[in-house]
């Protein structure tokens, strides 16, 4: 076992950064990985060009890479946002507004998972307002994600990073997941197990994959603390994620790291070119 037996694709929101957006589908290809996955590129349009959609779809096509996963629009990511589908007014319209573009855009390039993020509290509105309204927009997603025949994503984030979050335990977003499900009927609503954000939450990691392993959608990694390449910080990656593939996780692992000031190419030096 080990991360020879992973099937890990490269996240370009946070990895190849350095380079223009239409320039990093080839430049993971050039690093020796096959497959890719983004946040929405476009933060401040939920609803971009159809050319703008074209041109990424181009260079993800022309890179030869495989588009793994895609988040919907979710406000300034990264920046003070943390999603959108919560947020009452011009946030939540425009994740609506959103939901057919990134499903069928994921569609376009045989992604089959779309990340959909919870979104922060809100000063002066009702915590059950906003759940009501995450639970119609999320209700929405999957049923637009299954149209295309992908899952919808349930991402935990972690409470020192993303205080105004309530979607911060693993706990708390199987909950989301199993109401989206119950809501839906359609079993598509899937935990995004972000190894990281669970580790920021002080979170038992095998108890979790030991509880969650079936429910799993999707699984991100970085290390902790520092959020750095695998063998940065403390976290036992490759044990934990070779408990995961017992449990019966076969699915891609999304590095969702920080290259930290070395070019991004440069940060992959503990994965054998050969597993990539």
């Amino acid at each position: 076992m080990g991360f020879a037996d992973q099937r890990f694709n490269v996240n370009l929101s946070i990895l190849f950064t350095e380079l223009p957006l239409l320039e990093r589908p080839a430049a993971a290809a050039a690093a020796g990985f096959t497959a890719v996955e983004l946040w929405w590129p476009w933060v401040d349009s939920p609803t971009p060009e159809q050319s703008e959609l074209d041109a990424l779809k181009k260079a993800i096509e022309d890179a030869g890479v495989q588009l793994t996963g895609l988040n919907f629009y979710a406000g300034q990511l990264p920046g003070p946002d943390r999603g959108a589908l919560s947020i009452p007014g011009e946030e939540s319209e425009k994740f609506r507004a959103n939901i057919d573009v990134a499903a069928d855009f994921a569609a376009s390039l045989g992604c089959k998972a779309l990340n959909a993020l919870y979104g922060n509290r809100v000063e002066g509105v009702d915590p059950a307002e906003q759940d009501a309204l995450a639970l119609e927009n999320l209700t929405l997603a999957a049923r637009a994600a299954d149209r295309v025949g992908a899952i919808i994503l349930i991402e935990a984030l972690n409470q020192p990073e993303s205080p105004k979050c309530p979607i911060v335990s693993a706990p708390k977003a199987i909950e989301i997941v199993d109401k989206v499900n119950a809501a839906t009927g359609l079993g598509n609503a899937k935990f995004l197990m972000d190894l990281y954000h669970l580790s920021m939450n002080g979170e038992d990691l095998p108890s979790v994959i030991e509880q969650y392993a079936a429910k799993t959608g999707h699984v991100q990694i970085a290390d902790n603390p520092g959020r750095g390449a695998p063998g940065t910080g403390s976290l036992p990656l490759e044990e934990l994620l070779d408990q995961l593939k017992k449990a019966g996780y076969d699915g891609w692992v999304g590095l969702e790291y920080k290259a930290g000031d070395r070019p991004s190419a440069e940060s992959f030096e503990w994965l054998p070119r050969e597993a990539r």
